[in-house]
């Protein structure tokens, strides 16, 4: 099998009856939501994987054109519309690779020290841009690409710029959808039924992944075999964290033991949090890497409040083979460990690690990929995603809203004296003189 559950550390802290119930809920939640698959408004569009393949040809053309065109591609986006792409192309591509194009991030946060980095940094770089929002309202997005694309068109001209800014968006509304029109670009549509956080095997990942040098026709299919198996594994994951929930535990904590991963981490922290963290409910999650994270996180893990259960993400084998050298004086003490390969004294480290952590009293649930590489990386997405779905049926919220969001957002309007946010500007301006 592509992706596997080992249980045995999570088994004795779950009660088997609430286990066979959230079991039996995760199989009715996953029949409905393939019932639904066809409904426009249930945000099910990521389920039909195969149809997701449609756009891979024009894909690969695009990022071609930008690969040989660029010494740099800036993805602009926020939450789903960069996280998907990140995670893969960090787990995926070669570190300190210089290969061209670099892929940049932008328009995921409001730090104007990045940005003016950023702006000087392209000043004399042949760069394009792939801009990802439904809308083309979402500040943080909306103002990168303001300022970016003003930048291109006037280093390199409008006629430049046309064919270097690729849109991927709504297919027939918002503003960056009739801007696009409006200049000509190229666009990708993100699919009515795919929510953000779960669109990395559309255009809005596949194509920034693309232009990195990786092969988005072998993540789908990675995807689709996955999905075209047994969901069993999904659903198993789905039960458990619900188990180990109704158990008393509030926090998951998502672990590896490889670096590369760390972004994967930050999707999935996303994918979980934005989808079952309303009326009230939800697991926290959060990420560690280690063994990085052991020298800040470890002690608390091991012997802090007993709040959280880990969930790691175990790769079997690897692709490279570095053996620890011996030297003459042994001066470290380390050659006890000479000839070995560092991947298996790396894989010492996480089953000493689990272990520690079982004895401790923490949970474990252990997700096993046979490799790091595109096919299984695919897969573990569509996992998550299937698992997300289920897990927030189960839980009895919606999984694929997010109305909490708007929140920060109506504030931040408020105190910008944004047009029509006068009231709201009234009533925060009068909160915040009570703080004084």
């Amino acid at each position: 099998m592509m992706i596997t559950l080992d249980t045995k550390l999570t088994e004795p802290f779950v009660d088997e009856q609430i286990y066979n119930t959230h079991l039996k809920n995760a199989g009715l939640a996953y029949r409905t939501l393939q019932k639904k698959q066809s409904d426009r408004d249930a945000f099910l569009g990521w389920m039909d994987v195969e149809a997701l393949e449609s756009p891979i040809d024009e894909i690969e053309q695009v990022a071609d054109f930008l690969g040989e065109s660029c010494e740099v591609v800036v993805v602009v986006g926020i939450g789903g519309s960069y996280l998907g792409a990140k995670a893969v192309i960090e787990a995926l591509q070669t570190p300190f690779d210089d290969t061209k194009p670099r892929i940049i991030f932008a328009g995921h946060h409001l730090d104007d020290v990045y940005h003016r980095y950023l702006l000087d940094y392209l000043s004399d770089k042949t760069f394009g841009i792939i801009v990802i929002s439904k809308s083309g309202t979402t500040t943080e997005p909306a103002i990168a690409f303001r300022m970016l694309r003003l930048l291109l068109e006037k280093r390199k001209g409008k006629r430049f710029a046309k064919k270097h800014i690729i849109a991927i968006t709504d297919g027939k509304k918002g503003a960056l959808k009739q801007f696009a029109d409006k200049q000509h670009y190229q666009q990708f549509v993100i699919p009515d039924n795919v929510g953000g956080r779960f669109s990395v095997l559309t255009p809005v990942g596949l194509l920034p992944i693309a232009v990195a040098g990786i092969s988005s026709r072998a993540l789908l299919r990675g995807a689709v075999r996955y999905h075209n198996v047994s969901p069993k594994e999904a659903l198993r994951y789905a039960a458990l964290r619900n188990s180990l929930y109704q158990g008393g535990y509030s926090v998951e904590l998502l672990a590896s033991f490889s670096s590369q991963l760390m972004y994967l981490a930050e999707w999935w922290k996303q994918l979980f949090g934005e989808s079952e963290g309303k009326d009230g409910k939800g697991l926290f999650p959060a990420s560690a890497s280690f063994t990085t994270d052991l020298h800040s996180l470890g002690q608390f893990i091991q012997e802090g409040s007993r709040l959280l259960f880990e969930t790691f993400i175990s790769i079997k084998t690897s692709s490279e083979e570095l053996v620890i050298p011996k030297t003459k004086n042994d001066n470290d003490g380390l050659n006890y460990l000479a000839g070995k390969m560092l991947f298996d004294v790396n894989k010492s480290a996480e089953t000493g690690t689990k272990m520690a952590h079982f004895s401790g009293k923490v949970p474990i649930i252990d997700i096993v990929i046979k490799r790091n590489d595109v096919y299984h990386l695919g897969a573990l997405l569509y996992f998550f995603e299937l698992s997300c779905a289920v897990s927030g049926t189960i839980l009895g919220v919606n999984p694929f809203n997010q109305p909490g969001v708007e929140a920060y957002k109506t504030n931040m309007f408020a105190l910008l004296n944004k047009p029509g946010y006068e009231n709201q500007r009234t009533v925060l301006l009068k909160e915040l003189s009570k703080l004084k």
